[in-house]
């Protein structure tokens, strides 16, 4: 018979929703916890590389006879050769193995590398023009759209606003940086430490790199520091640690980034900018919008930013450039494109309820159709967020009409993602005496993949967490998929309550007979196996395993798989409330509110902690982050932690989590939550500014500088009024 494989309803839960603590939180914050930087294998060798000091250049000569006759030096090993062309300063040349860091960083220093240089670009301030983008290597045009008849909406139209906006290349600034250990046991195993958020996919490409079969690699990681996405993927620095491995013997070679080349080299968020053209009647119905955007990820393109972001505006045309230049890789940044065209799509707007006379919060609500298929949970969002704000008590017009040069604002944003649970695996074992452990190759990148793995199980098997040994983070356990995109959460989540209920099931075919019941009459709860119908007819957890004799229990549980478990699509809203210094122009953040769903909610604090540390990282891109490139020499200026400033717990204010659950959420499953939170802060950051000064400062970070030439600008345009 199948099983109807279903989250148990909320009075049936005992441990799913309840709130835990981090199980991996003592390691962490005592330290024990080893991280790939962390690891010292028996014999290791140290790894460096020569950098490119160029945006854009070819190798020409390569001279490492100098460095291969220094005592210490290993292995040396071309990673660019001669011919190859280089993209971004930084990007590693030669790599040298050596006994140690210093011998290694003396034979970097060793090797003469000539270059060709060849003509960069590294900014993208300048709007394009589209008829030479379309005949330029700079740039590629990537959209043009339109729907419905923009050109009647905008005279239909009785209030139209026109603006420019803007947010800057950013990098991920990953506290532990980029890099791996490998070796080889023997010619035919490699064995590979790795800081990744992808622990099952990295053999297949390591493999293919060094054209040597995945099977033979052995992948493992305990704990990484921060990914963002820009773990997802191989790195150049991970072929060569294996590669100097093979040159070396065998013997491990760690190969971690310095934090200079992490900033420069190991990924960033693309731009994006736009001239953006929004309509609506008086009452505040939108109908039209319009926009020119443009952007940079790199010599790749970072993709269109999807714009209008969240709203169907019924008559739109737009399109998009991007630009093609030197400033380094683009990669996945928690929400791709997200947090650009919320910013480009929500600052109009807000200038346009400003222009209208109109409170954003009721202009968003007077629209809330032109949000489907979310417009309800939107709305009921913005209610909650009101109260734990005070928005509609404290919202007042653009413009802090109070005494002082420090002015106070409101704003706000929306924000969606997919997040539906990967594809998943996982091994349950149930053994008879008791213990219970579960396999599975998926990895924990900080956002309390354990936790959560461990109260689903905790909560199906009727047994505390702490019974329960839970092996991850190896890819030689049932295979998973990377955590990106907020997909793990309902993919382990899923599968492990597969296997949870299937090896639940077999346990009770086999203890039935003893409590004189069907399988069927039986349930698993606080520590013991019993009938539900009469709790005095009950065995230990441990008396109950026994049954099973001297063979275990394995199942397997998978996602995708019987039952809806996991679902697609979630909406969140974010108030922002600042204060904003117009005599030093620093901004700073009083409150933040972020209302989020993400259908069934299985540990909490854990996605609490989610949603606090987006708000904490939007709040970072908002006021701080900025790669600065110098046009000169192609080179990111500010490619350290002095320079490149992030938010600290002194500059993110108060910040309040509400997750909706209950009845209309808990029912559609489990939904990742790692990236939608992140995505609404810097417009609803901006609008704050914008409604404390009376100008929009247009673009991103919300530096001092910024504000000024805003209010300064405003002033002069003013007085020529």
């Amino acid at each position: 018979m199948a099983t109807d494989y279903k989250w148990p309803a909320a009075d049936q839960r005992t441990v799913i929703g309840k709130r835990m603590n981090r199980v991996d939180g003592p390691v962490k914050s005592s330290g024990r916890a080893k991280y790939t930087y962390d690891l010292v294998r028996p014999n290791m060798l140290y790894a460096h590389g020569v950098k490119c000091p160029y945006a854009h250049a070819k190798v020409t000569k390569i001279d490492t006879s100098a460095a291969e006759k220094m005592p210490g030096v290993v292995a040396v090993l071309p990673i660019n050769d001669v011919g190859k062309e280089i993209f971004w300063a930084g990007t590693d040349v030669v790599a040298v193995a050596a006994v140690d860091e210093p011998t290694a960083r003396d034979a970097v220093r060793a090797i003469k590398v000539e270059y060709e240089q060849l003509p960069h670009l590294v900014l993208d301030e300048k709007e394009p023009d589209l008829s030479e983008a379309e005949k330029s290597e700079w740039y590629k045009v990537a959209l043009k759209e339109t729907s419905g008849d923009p050109t009647s909406a905008f005279q239909q139209s009785e209030v139209v606003h026109e603006g420019y906006y803007g947010t800057p290349v950013i990098t991920h600034c990953c506290l532990e940086t980029h890099g791996s250990i490998s070796e080889w046991p023997d010619s035919d195993h490699l064995f590979v430490h790795i800081s990744t958020q992808n622990v099952p996919g990295i053999a297949e490409q390591l493999g293919k790199a060094i054209d040597f079969p995945a099977s033979n690699i052995h992948v493992h990681q305990d704990h990484v520091g921060g990914g963002f996405g820009s773990k997802l993927g191989l790195d150049p620095w991970g072929v060569a640690s294996a590669q100097l491995s093979k040159k070396a013997g065998g013997k491990p070679v760690k190969m971690m980034l310095d934090r200079k080349p992490e900033l420069e080299t190991a990924g960033c968020r693309p731009s994006a900018r736009a001239r953006v053209k929004v309509g609506a009647k008086k009452d505040g119905t939108l109908l039209a919008w319009e926009s020119y955007s443009w952007g940079t990820g790199g010599v790749g393109g970072g993709g269109s930013p999807p714009i209008p972001y969240v709203w169907k505006v019924p008559n739109q045309q737009k399109q998009h450039v991007n630009v093609v230049n030197n400033i380094g890789p683009s990669r996945a940044w928690r929400a791709p494109n997200h947090p650009q065209a919320c910013v480009l799509t929500m600052c109009p707007l807000d200038d346009l309820a400003a222009k209208l006379n109109m409170d954003t919060f009721d202009f968003v609500k007077k629209n809330i159709d032109l949000l489907d298929p979310r417009s309800k949970i939107y709305s009921e969002e913005l209610d909650v967020a009101d109260k734990l704000m005070g928005w509609k008590a404290r919202w007042h017009p653009r413009g802090d009409k109070t005494a002082g040069p420090v002015k106070q604002g409101l704003g706000l944003a929306l924000h969606t993602w997919g997040g539906r649970g990967h594809n998943s695996n996982t091994d349950l074992t149930i053994h008879p005496d008791g213990s219970v452990e579960v396999k599975m190759g998926t990895q924990d990148i900080g956002t309390g993949t354990r936790t959560s793995i461990l109260q689903v199980v905790s909560d199906t098997l009727g047994i505390p967490m702490d019974q329960i040994n839970l092996l991850i983070g190896d890819n030689q356990y049932p295979r998973d998929s990377a955590s990106g995109g907020s997909s793990t959460i309902g993919g382990v989540s899923s599968a492990n309550f597969r296997a949870a209920t299937d090896a639940k099931n077999q346990l009770f075919a086999k203890v039935a007979p003893a409590l004189n019941a069907q399988p069927g009459d039986l349930e698993a709860a606080d520590g013991r196996v019993r009938v539900a119908s009469d709790h005095n007819r009950s065995l230990s957890w441990k008396e109950a395993c026994a049954k099973l004799g001297a063979t275990s229990i394995t199942a397997h549980g998978t996602n995708p798989g019987e039952g809806d478990l996991t679902n697609s699509g979630v909406g969140g809203v974010q108030m922002a409330d600042v204060s904003v210094d117009t005599e030093t122009g620093i901004v700073k953040i009083n409150k933040m509110v972020g209302v989020q769903d993400c259908g069934l909610v299985i540990s909490p604090k854990q996605a609490e902690s989610q949603v606090l540390g987006a708000m904490i990282m939007g709040i970072s891109y908002s006021l701080y982050e900025e790669k600065v490139m110098d046009q000169t020499t192609g080179t990111m200026l500010n490619s350290n932690m002095d320079m490149y400033r992030l938010a600290g717990l002194g500059d993110v204010g108060e910040l309040v989590v509400h997750l909706m659950s209950g009845p209309g959420y808990d029912e559609r499953g489990v939904i990742g939550i790692g990236e939608p939170p992140t995505v609404s802060p810097g417009a609803a950051i901006s609008n704050a500014v914008a409604n404390a000064i009376g100008v929009r400062v247009p673009f991103l970070p919300l530096t001092p500088e910024r504000v000024l030439e805003a209010l300064e600008k405003a002033e002069s345009e003013g007085a020529k009024a």
